[in-house]
């Protein structure tokens, strides 16, 4: 009996010396990089908040690894969704933010994504949007009223303010003039403070944390929140579905806004091990209640309004298996 519980004990310390015991996803990460890469340029909302998680993911991660943010702008974010889905690594080690309206892109316009919202694996909500078109004090559209009678150029770097603003024009009639040059909301914030364009579109959290004083001396006009409800902040800033004429067309608007459940989510590629995934949304369930991500969130001034991976995934799948006619209509007035 003394035998054999020596050599159990024996056993034993040879399957802990031999790594038996070990954590393969701690083991995995262990002195690795992961790289986040956001489809839009430095200084804008989507770069705010994959900063911010970031900073705090890597931590959560069994095996610790360092977390780098990788700036791709170009067409929309589409550019970043395609590396992503087509030619990073396949290995755990990528996270991606993309422009929130990629699921009714893929929708609208099929042909300029190569890759499936639904195949990502969706890792978690930092937050939804709330996103503002606000206009320069001294732009001739004070109200969005004004925009029926007169002329407001309106920047669009992104998917979804692209598409929402030819849906404001070519479904409600709105005299907007759509510009799509500039990169991103830094870019364009100064061209508006330059009267190069008028407005422009931004997470209300956003705006409101980069432009205090702008908006203290009433420099910046509210015009119209990119949503369905109206945020608490603002109860009198009207949203898009309100401009709704009739039923269905709050169901179209209603749709075309859905992007902002979205909001700033992180994903990373399709064909990843079942179990890589897993520790990254358990990570960024960790990371978005953690006291000191959520103290940072606020002292940077961003909401948090965090959504677990696995029901992103419903979300985005939801979104993406609208109805076909409902898809056809939206397609013919966002062109």
């Amino acid at each position: 009996m003394k035998f054999r519980s020596a050599s159990a004990a024996i056993f034993s310390a040879f399957l802990g010396a031999t790594g038996a015991t070990a954590d393969p996803i701690a083991d995995f990460y262990k002195n690795k990089d992961i790289t986040l890469t956001v489809g839009f340029d430095v200084g804008g909302g989507y770069d705010h908040y994959a900063r911010a998680i970031a900073r705090g993911i890597g931590g959560q991660i069994p095996g610790s690894p360092n977390v780098i943010v990788q700036n791709m702008p170009g067409a929309g974010g589409i550019r970043a969704a395609n590396h992503i889905y087509n030619v990073a690594p396949r290995d755990g080690t990528i996270l991606g933010m993309i422009d929130q309206s990629l699921p009714t892109q893929q929708l609208l316009e099929p042909d300029r994504l190569k890759s499936d919202v639904r195949k990502f694996n969706w890792i978690g909500r930092i937050a939804s949007n709330a996103a503002i078109l606000y206009s320069w004090h001294t732009a001739p559209v004070q109200k969005i009223q004004d925009a029926f009678e007169k002329e407001l150029i309106v920047s669009s770097s992104g998917q979804s303010s692209r598409m929402l603003s030819a849906l404001m024009k070519n479904q409600l009639g709105l005299k907007l003039q759509i510009i799509t040059g500039y990169k991103g909301t830094s870019e364009a914030r100064i061209a508006m403070q330059r009267e190069e364009i008028h407005a422009l579109t931004q997470p209300w959290s956003a705006l409101r944390a980069e432009n205090v004083q702008l908006l203290e001396e009433k420099k910046l006009r509210l015009l119209l929140q990119m949503g369905e409800e109206r945020h608490a902040d603002l109860p009198d800033v009207p949203t898009l579905v309100d401009l709704a004429r009739n039923e269905d067309e709050r169901k179209l608007l209603a749709m075309m806004v859905s992007g902002a459940r979205i909001g700033r989510s992180v994903l990373s590629p399709p064909g990843q091990p079942a179990e890589r995934v897993a520790a990254l949304r358990a990570a960024f369930q960790k990371t978005v209640v953690d006291p000191k991500f959520v103290a940072d969130m606020k002292k940077a001034g961003l909401e948090l309004d965090p959504l677990s991976g696995e029901e992103l995934q419903k979300v985005v799948e939801g979104i993406a298996s609208l109805p076909p006619a409902l898809a056809e209509r939206a397609r013919s007035v966002t062109k």
